[in-house]
């Protein structure tokens, strides 16, 4: 599944109703795989144009951003691989990665 309302021009109204049924904080990764592997229970990627992080490793100053890491850090927390990709080949990389994890039901 892939979220693809970010890149859609939406009239103010629509814009308005889609911004009314995101839950707050909760900002929904644009590249989601509902197929447990390994220890997790599915596979959520937020991707990027560019590499979210500063040249110290530490997020970029952006309200945006630090929502989004937040809800990483919330899917985590809840047995889910989650995280930022910006290069297309290593999203290729990761999910080739993910979906070749052997999964271990507990």
């Amino acid at each position: 599944m892939s979220d693809t309302i970010a890149s859609v021009k939406l009239t103010e109204a629509q814009a308005t109703r889609n911004a009314a049924i995101q839950k707050r904080g909760f900002k929904t990764p644009d590249l989601i795989i509902f197929a447990p592997r390994g220890n997790y229970h599915g596979l959520f990627i937020e991707l990027k144009v560019k590499t979210p992080y500063k040249k110290d490793g530490t997020l970029l100053e952006n309200a945006h951003l630090k929502a989004q890491e937040e809800t990483i850090k919330n899917l985590r927390e809840l047995g889910y691989y989650a995280d930022f990709a910006w290069e297309f080949n290593d999203v290729v990389k990761l999910i080739d990665w993910y979906l070749n994890l052997q999964y271990h039901e507990s």
